[in-house]
């Protein structure tokens, strides 16, 4: 059966971060990712993991300043130190947290810049953080993101960052398969599943259009969920959508999986 985790980053919004570790538990959500846990000091959040029994599954590296558009630094010739900092920042953060995955974010191709040095960056960039990854015991992904939700960015499809990472050469750069991206990108769905499962250590979700709850929505995730389950797959689908009206009110889809049940704030582990 699928074992969904919360993006922190999406749902329960409606209160302040470090207020949605409970709220997520209550929920019925056992496990949580966040993509940019950076604001906030390593140990206190380890301290709310730990009072809601929570695993963090999935942390990105810093990402750069949004507001200018930064999204990552890995395929970016001449910012390689910043992409090490951003590697060294998240590592230790994944260390705090006994997080096991970091995804590692390729950034945004500067206009009229070399294709094959870009490629030569990236390569030469996600070798070292696997590498980096390996002798922490923590597992390096890379995420294609959509041409539309994410203009300029590198790495757009899953067969492209399959052979990149065949490229590196490490056994420890895996692949964070969005259902989301990949159809917003146009890919057949079980089809870039299936081809590139070996290789897929995380996965999240979404409904198309919109990136709202993913059921009901343009992806038939029941056949999908099966999908994954007959796969073997046994890692953790981030919960990445945006909800309509209220993430508790939205999270009917997942009652089947005993998600959206919601505990007593008064029986959380260590609570009494």
């Amino acid at each position: 059966m699928p074992r969904f985790a919360a993006s922190l980053m999406f749902l329960f919004t409606e209160a302040p971060f470090l207020m949605r570790f409970a709220l997520a538990w209550r929920a019925g959500f056992r496990a949580v990712e966040c993509q940019n846990p950076y604001p906030w000091p390593a140990d206190e959040i380890r301290r709310r993991l730990d009072q809601e029994n929570l695993e963090m599954v999935l942390v990105n590296a810093p990402a750069g300043e949004g507001e200018k558009g930064e999204r990552g630094f890995a395929a970016l010739p001449g910012r390689e130190d910043e992409f090490r900092a951003s590697l060294e920042r998240g590592l230790a953060y994944v260390r705090a947290l006994s997080c096991s995955r970091l995804h590692v974010l390729a950034g945004i191709a500067p206009a009229g810049a070399d294709r094959a040095e870009i490629e030569r960056t990236y390569v030469a960039n996600l070798r070292y953080a696997a590498a980096k990854g390996a002798v922490e015991g923590v597992r390096v992904l890379i995420e294609p993101l959509n041409p539309a939700d994410a203009p300029g960015y590198f790495l757009n499809r899953m067969a492209q960052a399959r052979r990149l990472a065949e490229a590196a050469g490490h056994p420890n750069l895996w692949l964070q398969y969005d259902v989301y991206h990949a159809r917003m990108s146009g890919e057949p769905l079980a089809e870039t599943f299936r081809r590139h499962a070996p290789r897929i250590a995380h996965i999240q979700i979404a409904g198309v259009p919109g990136r709202r709850e993913p059921m009901p929505s343009g992806i038939a995730y029941a056949d999908l969920f099966k999908l994954f389950d007959d796969s073997g797959y046994d890692g953790w689908i981030g919960c990445e959508y945006r909800p309509r009206a209220g993430t508790v009110e939205g999270l009917s889809w997942a009652a089947p999986f005993g998600i959206g049940v919601r505990a007593p704030l008064g029986d959380r582990p260590g609570r009494g």
